[in-house]
């Protein structure tokens, strides 16, 4: 194969990199958000015919197949307020929390988090994770028991009025529920929250009947409707859970529609289930030393119910004695220190894999917490992505700089190696073997140089990760016009930075490509910069590639999170350093100003 065979071959893969890597990180996510934004608007306009047996607010929970948690029902839609003033409440008012639990039902299912609000605004909403049944977006969490299909005991049901000790639950004082069900059960429910966003529930019964029941404990979260997803391929969001000692369980909203009746069973001993978003979740937690089976599914018609779910075994509650039955709740934020400290004092199995760390988690987490550290004494999360750049640059710096000196040593010996192209034209053979020999004299490893790359795909990959999924970025400021590290650059040179007042990126066919930030522009600066350290390519296929990079690159970096593009500008100018240092060492010359004055040298006619 000729040399410009080989060339052509490489500008057409390397194309196809840069097309498939924009498909990954921003085209296909997009489209799949504009997917979901579709199919909720016209299941919101669909009429749904009522089917038989479908409940209505507070209608009783079927009742479950043997060995499985009650599963929940649909429910007619209204207002949030309306939801809310559908039952008498206890009102939530903890440190992390606030909100109310429905006495009709006895569910946790009005939480908001005190914390965290929608946008950069300190006067916008908080954010609200729960919502009752009947409003928009239904999404609560239940315990108690349930009995044996046809054994006729009277369990609470959605429609069952508990009875309160107290108006109020807050970390200091438990909220005690009381229930009798007029045929010899007598349920209590005691609720506590912690600080953050733990709450403990503790179901008993006591059976004041003459004959022995049984019962099986559950607990579940449960959502109606699809939520708006952030949709990168990236990101998980839907259902997640470790069951006994197997690794995590993930399964997004459309892919439990493929199992077998739309769920998916599991049994073990300790672990938990739950469903998580972009940077908040839900999870049910079970007894940690107890044996359960667990459930994802998936219910209902044209707008689905989304449930996780956990069952106990079987216990007897005999004439005169009484049972009962803890699980925990997690509803709130995932911080990754809260996460970890609630694995830790808690003993919940891998409670940490709640957070998406991805396939690099042993390289993704210590890189968080390293970024957090760093955090805590300059103030600035920007501030600490740029110093663990340069730490990193540190780490690898020996190995950087023999790939770098092998590059010097590559230019060092173009001329001899256009020497022997030029007597062994006709001998590619030869060729190969006089380039291998002279490799060998002056020391050169012509694949160094790729190092410092490869090395920098699992940092990059990792890094990535951190600013993109970690809440602790969420509306993390850096200087200037960036208030957000976790979403886009919001400038625009299209719009002459919002002096003309119109969204290019809503163009069709071409607006995806219109989101071009100031510093995805300054990165795309840098990388033209550091790719005109080297000799231009002989080649003309390959030269008019890589002179386009740069150019690519900026407009798919337009829609990556700014934390990220801050931090592949900084790692660039800090590769340009390097290599120029090295290079000077060496005594090679470097290509930058040639370069750059070829680009304004008027060619000849």
């Amino acid at each position: 194969m000729r040399e410009d065979q080989k060339n052509l071959f490489l500008a057409m893969g390397l194309s196809l990199l840069v097309i498939v890597l924009w498909q990954y990180f921003y085209a296909a996510p997009k489209l799949e958000r504009a997917r979901e934004t579709t199919a909720q608007v016209q299941n919101q306009q669909a009429p749904v015919a009522p089917a038989s047996g479908t409940a209505t607010p507070g209608a009783a929970t079927p009742a479950p197949a043997p060995g499985v948690a009650p599963a929940a029902a649909p429910e007619v839609e209204m207002t949030r307020e309306a939801a809310l003033a559908a039952s008498p409440r206890v009102a939530i008012d903890a440190p992390g929390l606030k909100g109310s639990i429905a006495l009709k039902g006895g569910r946790i299912d009005d939480v908001s988090l005190k914390a965290y609000r929608e946008t950069v605004d300190p006067g916008s909403a908080n954010i609200v994770l729960m919502s009752p049944a009947g409003s928009p977006h239904q999404y609560y969490a239940d315990t108690g028991f349930v009995g044996a299909p046809g054994s006729g005991v009277a369990t609470p049901k959605a429609d069952t009025l508990w009875t309160a000790d107290s108006n109020t639950l807050t970390a200091e004082k438990p909220l005690t529920l009381t229930f009798d069900n007029g045929a010899g059960l007598v349920f209590r429910r005691v609720i506590s929250v912690d600080d953050r966003y733990m709450f403990s529930v503790k179901d008993s019964v006591q059976n004041t009947g003459a004959a022995p029941v049984d019962l099986f404990p559950y607990a579940l979260v449960a959502r109606r409707g699809k939520p708006a997803l952030a949709g990168y391929a990236v990101l998980h969001e839907g259902f997640v859970g470790v069951v006994g000692d197997s690794r995590v369980q993930e399964y997004t909203y459309d892919s439990i529609e493929k199992e077998t009746k739309a769920t998916r069973l599991y049994e073990g001993t300790g672990g938990w289930l739950g469903i998580t978003d972009k940077y908040w979740a839900t999870a049910v937690i079970p007894d940690q030393a107890r044996n359960f089976k667990g459930r994802f599914s998936s219910t209902g018609g044209p707008v689905k119910t989304y449930q996780s779910d956990v069952l106990g075994d079987a216990v007897t509650v005999a004439p005169g004695a009484s049972a009962d039955a803890t699980a925990r709740i997690f509803a709130g934020a995932k911080e990754t220190k809260t996460i970890d400290d609630y694995q830790a004092s808690l003993g919940i199995k891998n409670f940490d894999l709640m957070i998406d760390w991805g396939w690099f988690y042993f390289i993704t987490k210590p890189l968080f917490w390293l970024i957090d550290w760093i955090y805590k004494f300059v103030g600035n999360f920007g501030v600490a992505i740029l110093v663990v750049t340069v730490l990193v640059k540190a780490l690898f710096f020996p190995l950087a700089n023999r790939s770098y000196m092998s590059m010097a040593k590559m230019k060092a010996v173009q001329p001899q190696m256009e020497a022997i192209k030029v007597r062994y034209a006709d001998d590619k053979a030869k060729q190969q073997q006089e380039f291998m020999e002279l490799y060998k004299r002056e020391g050169v490893n012509p694949v160094a140089g790729c190092l410092p790359i490869m090395l920098q795909i699992p940092v990059f990959f990792a890094l990535y990760k951190v600013i993109f999924i970690t809440i602790e970025m969420r509306q993390a400021p850096f200087f200037g016009w960036i208030r957000d590290l976790s979403t886009p650059d919001p400038t625009n040179i299209f719009t002459l930075f919002g002096l003309i007042p119109f969204d290019p990126t809503q163009l069709p066919v071409i607006g995806q490509f219109l989101h071009l930030g100031i510093w995805p522009v300054i990165m795309g600066v840098s990388m033209f910069i550091q790719m005109k350290m080297n000799p231009e390519p002989a080649d003309p296929v390959q030269k008019q590639m890589f002179s386009y990079m740069p150019i690519i690159f900026t407009f798919m970096l337009g829609a990556f999170p700014a934390g990220l593009v801050i931090y592949w500008t900084w790692n660039n100018t800090l590769s340009v350093t390097q290599q120029g240092l090295i290079m000077k060492k060496a005594g090679v010359k470097i290509e930058l100003w040639d370069n750059l004055r070829k680009l304004f040298k008027k060619a000849p006619a």
